[in-house]
């Protein structure tokens, strides 16, 4: 799992590879259309697809005469079920110095008023 999520995360390190994640999360697409926004050849865009398939981000698929590229849901939702795993961690450590900090406060003698 390690070295997939390394792949996936390495992958999506590239501005290009994000964009073109991005566009296929509106819907499968080939490489020639994926190509056409950019000022690169459609080899160029080829090896960046060919690492984001590498990743298990993106498959290619036969239909008729061409070939789609397909955005893996799944692929996603590991990313983003592991990156929400440590956010909850996180937020859970805030929350107990949240409370540490409010018994602090609630315990200190007021400064206001001499005893």
């Amino acid at each position: 799992m390690t070295a997939r999520l390394d792949a996936a995360f390495a992958a999506l390190s590239d501005p290009t590879r994000r964009d073109l994640v991005a566009r296929l999360a509106i819907g499968d697409a080939t490489v020639g259309e994926l190509a056409a926004p950019y000022d690169m050849t459609i080899q160029a865009i080829s090896k960046h697809l060919n690492v984001l398939a590498a990743a298990g981000l993106v498959t290619k698929r036969p239909q008729a005469q061409r070939r789609l590229v397909h955005l893996e849901a799944d692929a996603l939702r590991r990313l983003t079920d592991w990156v929400d795993h440590y956010a909850r961690l996180a937020e859970q450590r805030y929350s107990r110095l949240d409370d540490v900090l409010a018994s602090l406060t609630e315990a200190a003698p007021d400064e206001g008023n001499p005893s």
